[in-house]
């Protein structure tokens, strides 16, 4: 449940992207299971600049609140407002239609800089 084309952090969010244009972010599977049943989404508005580990909002799960974290530094310029009426999706499709945010990179190469599948498969195995 790692997908090969991804980026990601040791918070548990995803990018999908090589940072040329927009990226979209996530959630993993990994932190989807861990929360349990989402059912609140918090996001930023179009138009947020985001440093890099700056809070993106929250989740809210029937287990507990937690934040989610900007993978790279940016500008928000769209959110999934789905989530708003159907937080649940993030469940079900954390790669798909469950998607946070996308980010206009302020560098296209802080992506890269991230962790490949590889690397964070050895995070959550460890």
């Amino acid at each position: 449940m790692i997908p090969e084309d991804l980026r990601y952090t040791a918070e548990h969010e995803w990018v999908a992207g090589d940072g040329s244009g927009p990226v979209r972010v996530g959630i993993t599977h990994f932190a989807q299971d861990a929360l349990g049943d989402i059912v609140y989404v918090q996001l930023p508005d179009e138009g947020t600049v985001v440093q890099a580990g700056d809070s993106l909002g929250e989740i809210e799960s029937t287990k507990s609140v937690s934040e989610i974290y900007a993978p790279i530094a940016g500008t928000v310029v769209a959110k999934n407002a789905t989530l708003t009426d159907e937080p649940e999706i993030i469940n079900g499709e954390p790669y798909a239609a469950g998607w946070l945010v996308e980010i206009a990179p302020e560098d296209p190469a802080s992506v890269a800089a991230l962790l490949d599948a590889a690397a964070y498969r050895a995070l959550t195995e460890s």
